[in-house]
């Protein structure tokens, strides 16, 4: 049997003195607090980054590929739709390329849907606003599926056989200029120095909570706007891509670029274009691992006055201990034990604190967020179950190995003065 270990069982959380009672039960809290908010802090960044992440590329799509003239996002550079070019595209499944380290990387999936769209800026006049606008124009082929969890009122626009004049506004804009479902308005635009007049119809609402782009953006019939460019059906600005796995973005938008693409057409990945968001979402990693450090730092601290305090109230055990021929190691370990029960008492109650209340979260939505700042209602959760398995094997780890230094206080205590200390 292990001595240490066995020593440490008998004394733990046994102690009837209240004061030791008391720094158990705090350091226990303490650690149990840490862990509730690493769990929650981790949640939330993790499921802010997926959901802001998600209605992008719900919008945009994952990679967009266009002409080489088109310098800016609403240049009006065409490029040819070809059924080639598409089925090619679309028969992506997997992929192999070489790094420029000669290393060779793979994809775990590939591309799901390829959409030509059109981006043309108007401008909205009604009899009491005046208001700018990109439409967005999608063909019979869109896969609406993307937008649908977005859809507040009305419906989709319906794109057939015949020219829709359905068009798909969002809530803000809506709002702004006072149109509702079933409003006939007039959109502005200039083409050659000339200015064209088109008639539409709002058909349905929609919100993502993206504010820059929902008061900008709306969706119409891609051929309302070939016409009003004069081209040909086969004639878009882009061609949205989305893929299976976003870990293939870059793999796919190399290959794509250089195995698939004909020399006037490039790709890039929407993360790319919309730099400045997913580096802000980026930027929110190094908040997640500041509140990490700064908790595991309170819990190592905690611990360390605990541990000190409980070797001070068995100076006597360990006095009586060593002069029956304990080694001192073996007695270091007691406390060293001592503690690690401690440490994985207060990780229990802190996960049970810490997933229960992410998932109160995540179906009740108690924590409300401010749309205009934060893109979202409510505070999301997204769990990681292995990161959170690592955390606590991480923290057990860190914590006892920054008990061994402190532990060597009972080296200090001496037997005999031990034996007589009451």
């Amino acid at each position: 049997m292990n001595f240490s270990h066995f020593i440490a069982k008998r004394i733990a959380f046994a102690d009837k003195s209240s004061f030791s009672r008391i720094i158990v039960r705090i350091a226990i809290f303490t650690v149990a607090l840490s862990m509730t908010v690493m769990i929650l802090a981790s949640a939330m960044i993790s499921g802010f980054k997926r959901e802001i992440s998600h209605r992008m590329f719900d919008f945009w799509g994952h990679l967009h590929v266009t002409d080489i003239g088109a310098r800016r996002f609403l240049d009006e550079v065409p490029m040819h739709m070809t059924d080639s070019l598409m089925d090619e595209i679309r028969g992506i499944h997997s992929v192999s390329l070489m790094s420029a380290e000669d290393r060779e990387l793979h994809s775990k999936g590939g591309v799901v849907g390829v959409y030509g769209t059109i981006y043309k800026p108007g401008i909205i006049r009604t009899k009491k606003a005046i208001e700018g606008i990109v439409l967005k124009g999608v063909g019979a082929d869109y896969d609406w599926e993307y937008l649908l969890p977005y859809l507040k009122e009305g419906r989709l626009p319906n794109i057939r056989d015949s020219v829709s004049e359905d068009i798909l506004l969002s809530v803000q804009t809506s709002n702004r200029i006072n149109l509702k479902v079933g409003d006939k308005m007039i959109i502005y635009f200039v083409k050659a120095g000339k200015q064209i007049r088109k008639r539409f119809q709002v058909c349905g609402l929609y919100k993502t909570g993206l504010e820059e782009f929902d008061k900008k953006l709306a969706v119409v019939d891609i051929r309302r706007l070939q016409d009003i460019l004069h081209w040909d059906r086969d004639e878009v600005s882009t061609l949205e891509v989305y893929v299976d796995d976003l870990d293939d973005l870059d793999i796919l938008q190399e290959y794509l670029y250089y195995e698939v693409l004909p020399n006037n057409l490039y790709a890039q990945t929407i993360e790319h274009k919309f730099s400045a968001i997913f580096e802000w979402l980026q930027l929110q990693n190094v908040n997640e691992r500041v509140i990490m450090i700064l908790l595991l730092v309170v819990s190592i601290v905690n611990m360390i006055t605990s541990l000190l305090i409980l070797i001070l109230e068995r100076t006597n055990m360990i006095g009586i201990l060593s002069a029956l021929g304990a080694q001192r190691w073996s007695l270091r370990k007691v406390f060293i034990y001592q503690a690690a029960y401690i440490i994985v008492y207060g990780l229990m109650i802190g996960n049970v604190l810490g997933l229960g209340l992410a998932y109160i979260q995540k179906y009740f939505h108690v924590l409300k967020l401010d749309e205009e700042y934060y893109y979202l209602s409510s505070a999301p959760i997204d769990l990681n179950y292995p990161f959170i398995l690592l955390l606590n094997v991480v923290v057990v780890l860190v914590i006892l190995i920054s008990l061994i230094l402190p532990s060597y206080l009972v080296n200090k205590i001496s037997p005999i003065k031990a034996i007589r200390f009451r």
